[in-house]
């Protein structure tokens, strides 16, 4: 019985050896969506950014409060929240899909690595499939998952009225910055 024990605990500390999370509640996105001819910036950053990776799987989510993106302006914030993105109603954000080539990213080796990130990303109550190239960074027991891409506000159903045309882009440039550590 003890020797069940001991190789039923065996194969399960191997097994978690190379199935780790990966995880952070203070992430960062940032977005810009000023447009050439504005006088002043559109973008805001939110640091309360919550994210898991699965080195196994592949399988990586992120969500965040829509609320807790921060703008220079506090007018623009408000008006972020309830004419554009109307927060009360779609409180948040998710991504949730896999690293497409993760046979490229040894997450068991310091290293930088260039990945796909593919799945589907709601924002605004809207869900659209997207793959997004980034970098996966290990170093140690931590993570690091950057990437940069470009999404169109028409597609995620974020109307833009006329008034402020010229001052918001119809795309909004989106960065992430999550520094994720093994549970």
């Amino acid at each position: 019985m003890k020797k069940l024990l001991f190789v039923a605990f065996i194969l399960g500390s191997t097994n978690a050896l190379f199935a780790q999370n990966y995880m952070t509640r203070t992430g960062k996105i940032s977005f810009n969506a000023t447009s050439p001819k504005s006088p002043e910036k559109i973008e805001a950053v939110n640091n309360e950014v919550a994210s898991i990776l699965n080195s196994k799987t592949g399988d990586f989510v992120f969500q965040l409060p829509v609320k807790s993106f921060k703008f220079e302006r506090e007018l623009m914030q408000q008006h972020f929240n309830e004419n554009y993105m109307e927060s009360d109603k779609f409180p948040k954000s998710e991504f949730k899909g896999k690293i497409s080539n993760l046979a490229d990213a040894n997450l068991g080796k310091d290293g930088t690595y260039n990945v796909t990130v593919a799945g589907k990303l709601s924002i605004h109550g809207v869900t659209n499939d997207v793959s997004v190239p980034g970098t996966i960074t290990v170093k140690g027991k931590d993570v690091t998952a950057k990437a940069k891409f470009t999404i169109k506000m028409a597609d995620y159903k974020i109307t833009v009225p006329t008034v402020v045309a010229d001052k918001v882009s119809k795309e909004a440039s989106i960065t992430i910055d999550a520094a994720l550590i093994q549970k």
